[in-house]
């Protein structure tokens, strides 16, 4: 069993080696555990500091692409190199190395393909009344459009089976932890959430450097997540407000023309057709994504199907290989 622990890095040099030192060296179940960075971009000493410490891999980014694009080329090389279980960590130290092995339990149990660290978020001094709260409802947003239960959402301290990597699919450049999930619990993987500590923070967060911007690129996230992934219920949503209002309006008309003739009302009337048109044309939308999500669902599978063929876990009859042990 071989886990890649993978720490997305850019201009990392104060804090990468303390991180780099925390990590795990040894945990019960595992044969073999190596480490990998992605370095995206950075004009630093980061890249010669992983490689002095003795990482294993490293991809090279010549400009800083973002965090989503530099976890799923760190997700790919791990795969490449036969990890069974990869864990995504932050180089800022944030996360304790030692809980590593919390993580990856669940996988090891076969209990679970995507274990998230749940962060003790209300005792954690550093974050703001207001932070917390923001945490908490981003939290339940997305699990009410993943239909998941995890309460830390943007936590990025993971570990993904084999099988749960190769079907990871990211198309924000802002981060991977909220439409990955979206996307699991579409694909009704199997997601557990375990308690971690956290660590004095040695920087200020990157992603967040506004509350107002963090709100709105993530609920953009989430927004994009949703439309590509339950846009028949978004749609239907959009077009049962249109609708509600055109009926209610619609109603009041009526009343008004059985009372009094409806003199004077017809604007009522022009808005009332106004709203139901819109109501059922964005009905016809969401049938219209819905059946372009089914094709979406296909090509993921198709793209599932090509890295085992790839990364040699499916024979030319299509029969997966002796590796399927560490994929159930």
């Amino acid at each position: 069993m071989k886990l890649i622990i993978q720490i997305p890095c850019y201009n990392e040099e104060d804090s990468l080696e303390v991180t780099l030192n925390e990590l795990p060296k040894h945990i019960e179940g595992i044969d073999t555990i190596e480490y990998l960075i992605i370095n995206d971009g950075s004009d630093d000493e980061t890249e010669r500091i992983a490689r002095e410490w003795g990482v294993h891999y490293v991809v090279h980014h010549k400009r800083n692409l973002g965090l989503a694009k530099g976890f799923l080329n760190g997700i790919d090389l791990a795969l490449r190199q036969g990890a069974d279980i990869i864990v995504n960590t932050d180089a800022d130290n944030q996360y304790r190395g030692e809980d590593i092995a919390k993580l990856v339990k669940p996988i090891l149990e076969k209990k679970a393909d995507i274990v998230v660290g749940e962060r003790p978020i209300e005792e954690n001094t550093e974050f703001s009344w207001g932070k917390k709260k923001l945490q908490r409802f981003g939290s339940w947003v997305v699990r009410m459009a993943s239909k998941t239960d995890i309460p830390d959402a943007p936590s990025g301290f993971r570990a993904y089976s084999r099988r749960a990597a190769m079907r990871i699919n990211v198309n924000n450049e802002y981060t991977y932890t909220l439409e990955t999930l979206v996307q699991a619990g579409r694909n009704k993987m199997a997601i557990m959430s375990v308690p971690i500590r956290t660590n004095p923070e040695l920087r200020e967060s990157r992603l967040m450097n506004s509350t107002w911007g963090y709100v709105k690129k993530s609920g953009l996230t989430v927004l994009r997540a949703l439309l590509m992934y339950r846009p028949l219920m978004v749609f239907s949503i959009i077009s049962a407000i249109f609708l509600v209002a055109g009926f209610v309006l619609g109603g009041r008309f009526l009343w008004l023309f059985a009372t009094d003739g409806g003199g004077g009302h017809v604007q009522s009337l022009i808005l009332t057709m106004l709203l139901i048109v819109i109501g059922v044309q964005s009905l016809m939308l969401g049938f219209q994504a819905d059946v372009i999500a089914a094709n979406r669902k296909l090509l993921e599978d198709i793209q599932f199907r090509v890295k085992k063929l790839e990364m040699g876990l499916l024979d030319a009859d299509g029969e997966i290989k002796e590796k399927k042990s560490n994929e159930e």
